[in-house]
């Protein structure tokens, strides 16, 4: 670790904020920057130097952009209601180099929010998508409408573009064409978190005089995969890790997502170009009647009819969409599907098979498929500047030529419908004398069935997931943690839990109770021995500060559930209110 090297810190006087700290910080009889003393927690420290002093701050490789003190008060963030407390707000790059092969400059950008009143502990906050753009360091707990975040609660936060910043403002082909640089590869798959987390150590050690005591890394999405990134490739310096909605197979989920826009191409009218307009291929009317018939075969499955699927597993073998879903009928054109948009939906969610190698997990029926992150992540991001341009640039090997999707008109579109498994898939597992390493291996967690060193030393994870998660299926998380269980026993649950979130879409929203706090829990069960037996989950009703309009009216505004660790299972008492989930054991 970065700070056995450095000489313990003897103080002969407390250390004051401001300008005079710089000097009094050079009086120590240790090296300016030197601090091997763990900090105590929950005893909001002050920093040992001013903001402005950071600028003198070393560290190889790292170039800090721009500095400033934000004033307590002075900045709110959307859904929260108490505004950010003072803090230090550091951006920087580090590793900046010119592209051998694309001729671009790269560097790792970071953003850090350093709390004026620190609670002695260190957060990454791992972001989503293609990353390429710095997303502000405040912590977020994850989850539909977090009511709170890192920074309120005293966190030394970053955040990061994984290596690499967007082209066009991140819109198009500029979200991808990083892909086209090998070391941009693996810094967005796994060298950025690997590179920026001794560094932000380091830089927390000299601001505050002490080391964190306590690292959390949190993130969803492809955030959540570079959270099971970190626990597979485990080097010790994260306590606990919180993944949600993990794309951790994010290659072969973006090959599943194109040839997906293949199936509703099917059944899609044409546009004035003569091309597919997939938003024609089901109508927001055809997805609910598919939800209420899940809904009608499952809802009671975990003993109590409440509009949410608790029993997942019993749902798969229960529901079938030939039998539950109608067929329409000559004339008939309401609460009813056609043949061949049954079909569709039967093949989309058995997954994509080239013969019997199935390439991606089948997708869970359950009654999140009429939410409009559904429909938005099927319909539009498939063919449009998110799946089609990662799986072009970023996990094609070698990558397509930006003149064969220039993310105009329709070409994205194009890409994606002639997308051939045979042919094109193959292609997210293969190298050559550029680019070394597939993306299947610079992008998923190694081993992460294993994960060995992580549950030998004694980290936590949480992992959660939405089950009506439209582009990463919980159901290859679920696999994923059955596996894990079969290599690890019992021991499995004194380091990893899984909580599965009924109707939740893509991280949030969906008829869903998709608002909870997995900080809170994961630093309880890290720091108090604590397992999260159960986690709380609210819906965002009216009243909410961000309120989900997909809950239905029927719910309670304030209707909350428990989240139980898999496989257990959500079960009304039948005694209390249903609306609380004081009223729900976990069994």
């Amino acid at each position: 670790m970065f700070w056995k090297s450095f000489m313990p810190v003897t103080r002969t006087r407390p250390i004051t904020r401001g300008p005079l700290s710089m000097v009094l910080m050079l009086s120590l009889s240790a090296p300016a920057w030197a601090a091997s003393t763990k900090a105590p927690l929950d005893h909001q420290l002050q920093p040992a130097m001013s903001c402005e002093a950071l600028r003198s701050f070393p560290y190889a490789g790292m170039k800090l952009t721009s500095i400033e003190l934000i004033a307590a008060g002075s900045l709110s963030v959307p859904g929260i209601a108490e505004a950010m407390p003072e803090h230090c707000l550091v951006r920087g790059e580090l590793n900046e180099r010119v592209s051998p092969v694309d001729g671009k400059r790269y560097a790792i950008g970071f953003e850090m929010r350093l709390p004026s009143h620190w609670n002695g502990r260190f957060f990454y906050q791992a972001n989503g998508g293609l990353d390429g753009r710095l997303v502000p360091a405040y912590g977020g707990q994850l989850g539909g409408g977090p009511d709170s975040n890192g920074l309120l609660k005293g966190f030394a936060v970053i955040s990061s573009d994984a290596g690499h910043a967007m082209e066009n403002g991140g819109k198009g082909v500029g979200a991808a064409l990083f892909g086209l640089d090998p070391q941009a590869r693996r810094d967005y798959g796994y060298n950025a978190v690997a590179q920026l987390t001794p560094m932000a150590r380091q830089l927390i050690t000299g601001f505050y005089g002490y080391r964190p005591a306590r690292s959390y890394l949190l993130g969803a999405s492809n955030g959540g995969r570079h959270a099971m990134v970190a626990a597979a490739r485990d080097t010790g310096q994260y306590d606990g890790i919180v993944a949600g909605d993990p794309g951790f197979n994010l290659p072969q989920a973006a090959v599943a997502q194109v040839w997906g826009a293949q199936q509703f191409a099917r059944v899609a009218s044409l546009d004035a170009a003569g091309k597919p307009d997939l938003e024609t291929s089901f109508t927001p009317a055809q997805l609910k009647w598919v939800a209420q018939a899940v809904l009608q075969r499952c809802d009671g499955l975990d003993g109590l009819k409440d509009g949410l699927i608790f029993d997942m597993a019993a749902c798969q073998r229960h529901f079938d969409i030939q039998r539950d879903v109608a067929s329409c009928q000559s004339g008939q054109t309401e609460h009813c599907l056609d043949e061949g948009r049954k079909r569709v939906l039967q093949r989309l969610f058995s997954g994509p098979h080239l013969g019997e190698q199935q390439l991606y997990s089948a997708m869970p029926w359950d009654s999140g498929i009429d939410g409009q992150d559904w429909r938005d992540w099927k319909l539009k991001y498939s063919v449009g500047p998110r799946d089609a341009i990662a799986l072009g640039f970023v996990f094609m090997t070698p990558p397509v030529s930006p003149a064969v999707v220039n993310g105009e008109g329709t070409s994205l579109l194009d890409y994606a419908l002639n997308f051939s498994l045979e042919q094109d898939a193959p292609r997210i597992y293969a190298s050559n004398g550029t680019y070394t390493e597939a993306a299947m291996t610079f992008m998923p967690p190694p081993q992460a069935a294993h994960m060995d060193h992580f549950i030998q030393r004694g980290g936590k994870l949480i992992v959660f997931h939405g089950n009506s998660d439209p582009v990463f299926s919980a159901l290859d998380t679920v696999h994923w943690y059955q596996a894990l269980s079969r290599n690890h026993g019992k021991a499995t649950a004194d380091s990893v839990r899984l909580f599965l979130i009924p109707g939740m879409n893509h991280t949030r929203y969906g008829p869903a109770t998709d608002q909870f706090d997995m900080l809170d829990a994961i630093v309880a069960w890290v720091e108090q021995g604590k397992a999260p037996q159960r986690v709380i989950a609210s819906a965002r009703g009216q009243g909410s500060l961000s309120p989900n309009a997909e809950i239905p009216a029927d719910w309670s505004a304030q209707r909350s559930r428990p989240l139980c660790p898999y496989p257990q299972l959500a079960r009304y008492d039948g005694k209390g209110d249903p609306e609380q989930a004081a009223s729900f054991l976990c069994q």
